[in-house]
């Protein structure tokens, strides 16, 4: 990407972890970039007997599950219950888990976290995991074009990118039908850009974060367009679901690269610069990669 000459300059609106999959998300001012994603993004995950992730699909009151990470421990809040507290260093029992068609290794964080969570979500053998720090998860070579990259329990792959103007976009068309305005925090996106167009992660070859002197920090290659489940529809706020967002989506954003499925936001992996502090307000650049 020649210096100067990009098709679009953004900056890093929000950044955003879900330490465990499918809970709330914590919003933070800078986060460490991995080849995985953002430090302590998806590190964690609940899962039922059988080792398969559970997510709010099939459990919406995972919504209201709020994960804090202290120096030394993740903490997990919910109304009415105390708090669970996870050390950032804590081992257990291995066990295979599965997320969607990937089996791989986890640590069982204990009976303590597992009656915690089986007493608040009333599941009886639900149990909380954290990704084997030895084991590696491939992301699909055919949306990263043969590049090889890994993830933790994310969906699929390291990094989700959207826009503040997506999300306006979508507010402007639900207010339109009479819906209330919905929060970014249903899209559930680790990096938010602003100063582009709606949507315009869609259509951008590699993103280039910037220093404050303009030299390259880090690179995000845009692989795959993310399909959206029913979670857009579930309000984190009270774990109740409506269709009016799905619905709203369902009106403007079908995508052939995916067989026609909702998309709001892609999926990216880490070209270089793992390892970097990514922060709100660094500069962005890209090319468009239409075709």
């Amino acid at each position: 990407m020649s210096e100067g000459a990009s098709d679009v300059l953004g900056q890093i609106a929000q950044l955003m972890i879900y330490p465990v999959k499918s809970c709330a998300g914590v919003a933070v001012t800078e986060a460490v970039l991995l080849d995985t994603g953002l430090q302590w993004d998806r590190y964690w995950m609940v899962v039922d007997a059988e080792g398969l992730f559970v997510s709010q699909r099939e459990c919406a009151r995972m919504a209201l599950i709020h994960p804090q990470l202290t120096p030394d421990a993740l903490l997990l809040q919910v109304p009415g219950m105390p708090q669970l507290r996870v050390s950032l260093q804590a081992g257990g029992p291995s066990l295979r888990v599965q997320v969607w068609d990937d089996v791989v290794d986890a640590l069982d964080m204990g009976p303590e976290a597992a009656q915690w969570l089986q007493t608040f979500l009333g599941a009886p053998a639900q149990r909380l995991v954290r990704f084997d720090p030895a084991a590696q998860r491939a992301c699909s070579t055919k949306w990263t074009g043969g590049v090889a990259a890994s993830t933790q329990f994310a969906d699929g792959y390291p990094v989700l990118v959207t826009t503040d103007s997506a999300m306006d976009e979508l507010n402007t068309r639900l207010a339109a039908q009479g819906h209330p305005a919905v929060g970014m925090d249903r899209f559930r996106p680790n990096v938010v850009l602003s100063g582009l167009l709606p949507h315009d992660e869609d259509h951008l070859g590699p993103l280039e974060c910037l220093t404050e002197d303009g030299a390259v920090l880090a690179g995000l290659q845009l692989v795959k367009p993310c399909a959206r489940c029913p979670i857009p529809n579930i309000d984190p706020a009270t774990a109740e679901s409506h269709p009016g967002v799905g619905d709203a989506l369902q009106a403007y954003r079908q995508d052939a690269r995916v067989n026609g499925a909702i998309t709001f936001g892609m999926n990216a992996i880490v070209t270089h610069g793992a390892g970097t502090v990514l922060r709100v307000g660094q500069a962005v650049r890209g090319d468009y990669a239409f075709g």
